[in-house]
């Protein structure tokens, strides 16, 4: 049964041993990230909005995950404090006041490295591939049929969630075995989704899946170790870890609170719309920290609209980690457990309303904004359009020259051996393609379609 003390973990992945170090395992695994190259690739991701140029500021993945980490830094902090006080022994009480806040930190850090060019605009495109092409021959053979079903599953529903396990964990070409060589514990609070493809459905846990088949192995090696709770084995299914709340609770934290601020940067969005929103929110939860009169005093005294926000959004921001703090501390004996069902944003919602209205505010005029829209359906044209040149020619018994060339662009590090599954095959185009940035598939794309011819620069 998992509790406090068993559910934490420093295995790695690729090795077993811990060579003594003056930092500890968990700030290891969060420095590992920051020089990562996947992590510094979010840096030429979209997060919401089309990039702007130098006279207007909105964020990318790479600031926004900047961001997460840091709001799920804090969050760690206050909780370890608190879990701290419930256990005894010295090493794991030590843990929970010194260590969690780097756990959950990391878990931000690489909660979105397994994102496609242009988000999920460039998930929903790998997916729709596969369908679209399921019954297009290739060596006389219906795609399709190059799977089994939950392989088939993996790609027709591509995911970040797993990609981000796969991109952490996997054994690339010429690279060091383990992948990032991270901790069991920080990758058990990346497990939003801890189930496979055939196992999705509406319940929390299982809206999307966590693991492509190729990482069935080292997820079950995550979830054995972090003694976390197996809801069902066929298909594989394990409720959430308790680390896992806190990671979602940062990203869910910043991305309602920040992407109503970049709206306004860009005036999709009013002063008045924004300030509104952010006050009512901390006038909803009551806490004893916000003096309302003192944060109306400073909004007077700020001329700058931009700062008035910022300054708004801050206080916005730690209302709600202690909010979700608390909402984790009255339900530990639930999320320990695996009984816990909500998130902890859905349930500070029910004291702070106004956090739906966030949602419908963004959902109608952020989201839906014709400038966003427009960067989705490039995305998925782009994304699209490589698919249907790499996937062909990685899976062709006999390549033409056109294929040839094809493959001749993929990286090393991305080859597979010539008798490697079908799966496996696709699997490593699919790493290429979900690794580049969007300015990186858009210049690939306009290349190979000859919209644009590539010029040697030395």
């Amino acid at each position: 049964m998992m509790n406090w003390t068993n559910c934490i973990s420093a295995q790695r992945t690729g090795y077993s041993t811990s060579t003594p170090h003056l930092r500890t395992d968990y700030q290891r695994d969060y420095d590992r990230l920051i020089f990562s190259s996947a992590f510094r690739r979010l840096q030429n991701k979209t997060q919401v909005y089309p990039l702007p140029g130098s006279s207007t500021f909105v964020h990318n993945r790479l600031t926004h995950t900047l961001e997460v980490a840091s709001v799920g830094r804090s969050l760690g902090d206050v909780v370890g404090q608190k879990i701290a006080s419930l256990v005894e022994a010295d090493e794991t009480k030590n843990f929970y006041i010194h260590d969690l806040k780097s756990v959950i930190a990391a878990g931000c850090l690489a909660h979105d490295v397994g994102n496609p060019a242009f988000g999920h605009s460039g998930e929903k495109a790998i997916g729709s591939y596969f369908i679209k092409h399921q019954n297009t021959a290739i060596n006389d053979k219906p795609l399709r049929l190059y799977f089994n079903e939950a392989e088939w599953k993996d790609v027709t529903n591509f995911e970040g969630n797993a990609n981000a396990l796969r991109i952490l964990t996997h054994h690339f070409k010429g690279k060091m075995s383990g992948g990032l060589s991270l901790t069991y514990t920080t990758l058990a609070s990346l497990l939003k989704y801890p189930c496979e493809s055939t196992a999705v459905n509406k319940e929390k846990h299982r809206k999307k899946f966590g693991f492509f088949q190729s990482e069935r192995e080292i997820f079950k090696a995550i979830v054995s170790d972090t003694q976390m709770v197996r809801d069902s084995e066929n298909p594989l299914v394990y409720r959430r870890h308790p680390f896992v709340y806190l990671v979602e609770a940062a990203d869910d934290i910043c991305y309602r609170i920040i992407d109503l601020e970049d709206a306004h940067r860009l005036k999709i969005l009013s002063k008045k719309e924004v300030q509104n929103a952010f006050i009512s929110v901390i006038k909803e939860a009551g806490r004893p920290e916000d003096n309302l009169d003192r944060i109306f005093s400073m909004l007077d005294n700020l001329e700058n609209d931009n700062e008035a926000i910022a300054y708004l959004r801050s206080k916005c921001i730690n209302t709600l980690v202690l909010e979700a703090a608390d909402v984790f501390i009255d339900n530990q004996e639930k999320i320990i457990s695996g009984r816990y069902n909500s998130t902890l944003i859905d349930d500070v919602e029910v004291k702070c309303q106004s956090l739906k209205d966030i949602v419908t505010l963004s959902v109608n005029k952020i989201y839906n904004h014709q400038s966003v829209i427009k960067v989705e359906l490039a995305g998925y044209r782009v994304m699209s359009g490589l698919l249907e040149l790499f996937v062909p020619a990685i899976l062709s018994n006999d390549p033409d020259s056109i294929e040839k060339k094809c493959l001749k662009l993929i990286p090393d590090q991305f080859t597979v051996a010539k008798d490697a599954s079908s799966y496996e095959k696709v699997m490593s185009i699919l790493d290429f393609v979900s690794g580049m940035t969007d300015d990186y598939a858009m210049e690939m794309f306009r290349n190979i379609m000859g919209i644009e011819i590539a010029t040697h620069t030395v």
